[in-house]
């Protein structure tokens, strides 16, 4: 399985929070529409990612719902049918929940910078750091953390749940 270190955070300034990672990555970044849908697991999450424009991924991954940098491992298969493979899905295992978002993506050396446009819960970020095999979880831990202060993410802001749960546990942007 591969992995990688990520957190996620609130983000109240998602404009600010553009210019700073603009400049970081040295792009305006990479705009993808992303409908998520997660499926009933014994262990992990699964979820179909649907690109809306007839691809997608099937990703499965299990992280620990904590603060601060954490590790993640998933495997992921590309699909040219996410519609057929949803129904599939659905049928065995049952649907968890949908979430349903807009991601711009900012490459930073070997982390992905997420601002995310979440539909039902506002904006946040993530910042996923790309693992490489051989760096050790406080290596990964490292560079998240100095992301972080680069970007301006407080401590406070840290979110430890998927977007699907909060979906799921009410915690909609009002």
């Amino acid at each position: 399985m591969q992995s990688n270190v990520e957190i996620k955070a609130k983000v109240s300034q998602p404009l600010e929070f553009a210019k700073m990672a603009s400049q970081l990555s040295q792009s305006e970044g990479t705009v993808i529409r992303q409908h998520d849908t997660f499926f009933n697991c014994r262990r992990g999450r699964l979820k179909l990612r649907d690109f809306m424009d007839g691809s997608g991924q099937l990703i499965f991954y299990e992280r620990p719902d904590t603060d601060g940098p954490k590790l993640s491992r998933y495997s992921i298969s590309p699909t040219s049918d996410p519609t057929s493979l949803k129904a599939v899905l659905s049928d065995a295992l049952g649907v968890k929940g949908e979430v349903r978002k807009e991601r711009r993506l900012f490459l930073i050396g070997q982390t992905r910078v997420h601002l995310d446009a979440v539909d039902g819960l506002g904006h946040y970020m993530e910042l996923e750091v790309v693992m490489r095999p051989d760096q050790m979880l406080e290596d990964g831990q490292q560079v998240a953390k100095g992301l972080m202060e680069e970007l301006g993410v407080t401590k406070e802001s840290l979110v430890t749940r998927a977007y699907v749960d909060l979906l799921l546990e009410g915690h909609a942007d009002t």
